[in-house]
């Protein structure tokens, strides 16, 4: 087992002439989505705020990182490399959802945005930096968007960036696209509040078919192959009452629920059993995971008290952690390296990035 610790943790503040009042957004803080330059000198963050997407580019300079009380990191003050709005995201409302998705290719990486109507629209990005101005495709919800506005939530399935994910929180549903075609609904019981594509569970062609969703108080199972019970393969109940907010999965399939009762819980899928709990890890509700690419023994976890922190989930124990300064509006990691980037209310951005430990 790898041994992890952070390397550097930067912040910056967003310039006010970029976005003066950032929108509140929801208690999910999925409106964040990073990517690490190869030469780790720099990153770009992409926030959105409104009906509008912006671009910060971070410098990520190896520093010494300094601790203060009960071990939290203490962030070094840095300055924004270059800002921008994105011109080719035209939303009509509050864009609840940013996702990367790193493709086959070095040269692009495709940028995902989704609003409160669930309007999909995804383009590709130069992973310099550089060329934003290239749309891929742009899907209407099945309503056309005529429902209520509520939180929505996107993500793509690793082996196969052309397939989408979306889910809608006040219709219930988890809508499924190749591209701009829709491919089938999803239909839920509660209010979805998080979904992933689940990795290593089940491989047709190479491509995953497996969407993990928090619902309420249960973490529900959709296999895009089944016609049988509208594709559910599995649910797990959990504590009436308290909500799940966050879901992933590691390189090895286990899958991480967290939400309202302050526990992590990991799942085997192979007998839908959980492995571990981790009990209260959390002084309030938890709406943000994600496993370490680095080691899965690994997770990250992110609760709205501002504090972050990476822990072994099956000793149940902290490795560090640091704190954000106001309400998280978004959070996130990137796909394929320990780098978690937090964007607050107060128009900061925390960036950090997590290494092996040498001996």
């Amino acid at each position: 087992m790898a041994l992890l610790e952070a390397k550097s943790l930067t912040k910056v503040v967003v310039p006010s002439s970029l976005i003066e009042n950032p929108s509140p957004g929801n208690l999910q803080s999925t409106r964040l989505a990073l990517h690490v330059t190869e030469d780790r000198s720099s990153c770009f963050v992409y926030i959105a705020s409104g009906c509008h997407v912006y671009k910060v580019q971070i410098r990520m300079d190896d520093s010494l990182v300094s601790k203060g009380k009960e071990s939290l990191l203490i962030p070094e003050h840095s300055q924004v490399m270059d800002s921008s709005v994105l011109t080719r995201c035209p939303h009509r409302s509050e864009v609840q959802s940013v996702v990367l998705a790193e493709t086959d290719s070095n040269a692009y990486m495709v940028l995902g945005s989704v609003d409160s109507y669930g309007h999909l629209i995804v383009s590709k990005l130069d992973t310099s930096g550089k060329d934003v101005e290239r749309l891929t495709y742009s899907v209407l919800p099945q309503d056309c968007g005529v429902g209520e506005v509520s939180w929505a939530g996107l993500c793509f399935n690793p082996s196969q960036w052309s397939m989408a994910a979306v889910a809608r929180s006040f219709s219930k549903s988890i809508d499924v696209y190749d591209q701009d075609i829709h491919l089938r609904t999803l239909r839920t019981l509660w209010y979805p509040s998080s979904l992933n594509f689940i990795q290593n569970l089940s491989h047709v062609n190479g491509s995953s078919n497996i969407v993990a969703v928090t619902e309420g108080c249960q973490l529900t199972i959709w296999d895009l192959r089944m016609k049988e019970n509208g594709g559910l393969l599995h649910r797990i109940c959990g504590s009436v009452g308290d909500i799940l907010y966050a879901v992933c999965s590691s390189s090895t399939g286990n899958i991480a629920v967290a939400g309202a009762d302050r526990t992590v819980t990991i799942y085997d899928p192979r007998r839908w059993s959980a492995l571990s709990r981790w009990v209260h890890c959390s002084k309030y509700e938890i709406t943000g995971l994600a496993f370490s690419s680095i080691d899965s023994n690994y997770i990250y976890v992110q609760g709205v008290d501002y504090e972050v922190f990476c822990g072994q989930w099956r000793e149940s124990s902290k490795v560090f952690s640091f704190r954000g300064d106001s309400n998280w509006l978004g959070f996130s990691k990137c796909s394929n390296r320990d780098v978690l980037g937090g964007w607050s209310d107060s128009g900061s951005i925390f960036v950090a990035d997590v290494v092996a430990k040498r001996d």
